[in-house]
């Protein structure tokens, strides 16, 4: 992969585990469902971009 895939995947990366930590830190205060299931939406549309980011590098031959 090209420098610039990789920061970009790193940079999502970073996202997935914030949105990991938020899930956790709300787990821990007991939030309600609604707020879970966004952190879990959030970590699942962050592995949908990387796949979707190295797919494109790969497709467009960077």
């Amino acid at each position: 992969m090209e420098a610039h895939v990789k920061s970009v995947v790193t940079l999502i990366s970073a996202g997935i585990a914030l949105w990991i930590i938020g899930f956790v830190v709300c787990l821990a205060i007991g939030a309600d469902a609604k707020v879970l299931w966004t952190c879990v939406m959030g970590v699942l549309l962050g592995l949908i971009g990387i796949r979707y980011t190295i797919r494109r590098a790969r497709k467009s031959g960077i």
